[in-house]
């Protein structure tokens, strides 16, 4: 990688991470139903990739290229991600921004302990990270104990949501190596927000009649957060890796939490303060333990 696309991505990766930071501040402040608000902002961003793939020639022969495999795997994706946001969304109604946005963060920890279900070897330094998360994830939520069962509940939300993220992740990055950005997430949203059409027709929440304001925060949401924030991560992932990736998506915690701060008047308990400190050190040193473990193991590969 040269010094001018380092700078590139690095620049895209700054971008991301802002973007993706109004998610939970945006979502908290809609009046619409939260899994309506799941459901727009993929069919949204899944029109818009859509629209304007579909106009070139090369990705419409890409569509028509996908193995039965490719697309099995992306509708995995997809289910995945409506599931995550049906928890993610919702956990925003209940607990603060800080705290739900903290606790879906964990998600490298949960793909670490996924890779130890499935019989990969886990470093020491992994699970040492995996045990300061757990800590973190302990003391934030008998933090929000001491404010009620109400924000308890959200941090639930957020901790499951976090899971099904990581699973989301683990299978759009093998799907990443043979389809592109544009064709994987136009797919991959449009099969998530249908997903998420079924609960919501089934569950018999409102989808239209919100005012103006509702619809602009809601296409503001899709430009922002599913646009410049998931997409942009999906796009430079490739060539600066998940370990970079997975770092920079912790400093959305800080971001979301003083937005929150500054325009929804949120400010979490003094003890969730520390808590979130040792859940993001323990992430941390996860992300960066397996990052050092997929450079070890590609370097003892064997050279045709």
């Amino acid at each position: 990688m040269d010094g001018r696309l380092a700078r590139a991505d690095l620049a895209v990766l700054g971008v991301a991470m802002l973007a993706v930071s109004t998610s939970g501040p945006m979502i908290a402040a809609l009046t619409a139903p939260a899994l309506a608000i799941a459901f727009w902002r993929n069919a949204m961003g899944a029109a818009a990739i859509g629209a304007t793939a579909l106009a070139r020639p090369s990705v419409r022969a890409e569509f028509a290229a996908l193995t039965g495999r490719e697309i099995k795997l992306i509708v995995a994706a997809g289910l995945l991600l409506s599931a995550h946001f049906m928890c993610w969304t919702p956990s925003l109604s209940y607990t603060t921004v800080a705290s739900a946005t903290a606790l879906v963060c964990v998600q490298p920890v949960w793909a670490a302990l996924g890779s130890r279900l499935l019989g990969r070897p886990v470093s020491r330094l992994t699970w040492m990270g995996i045990g300061l998360s757990l800590a973190g994830v302990l003391l934030l939520t008998s933090a929000d104990l001491s404010v009620s069962g109400r924000a308890v509940w959200g941090d639930l939300l957020a901790i499951v949501g976090g899971m099904l993220a990581a699973a989301y992740t683990t299978i759009g990055e093998e799907v990443r190596r043979s389809v592109s950005t544009t064709v994987y997430t136009s797919f991959c949203y449009g099969t998530c927000a249908l997903a998420t059409l079924v609960v919501c027709l089934a569950a018999g929440i409102r989808m239209f009649g919100y005012d103006g304001e509702t619809w602009l925060r809601l296409v503001a949401l899709t430009v922002c957060a599913q646009l410049l924030g998931h997409t942009l991560f999906n796009r430079v992932v490739g060539r600066v890796g998940a370990t970079v990736v997975s770092t920079a998506i912790l400093l959305e915690v800080p971001m979301a939490a003083l937005i929150a701060a500054i325009f929804l008047d949120q400010a979490p308990p003094g003890t969730a303060v520390p808590a979130g400190v040792l859940l993001l050190a323990g992430v941390y040193v996860v992300v960066r333990a397996e990052g050092r473990a997929r450079e070890e193991q590609q370097a003892n590969l064997p050279v045709d």
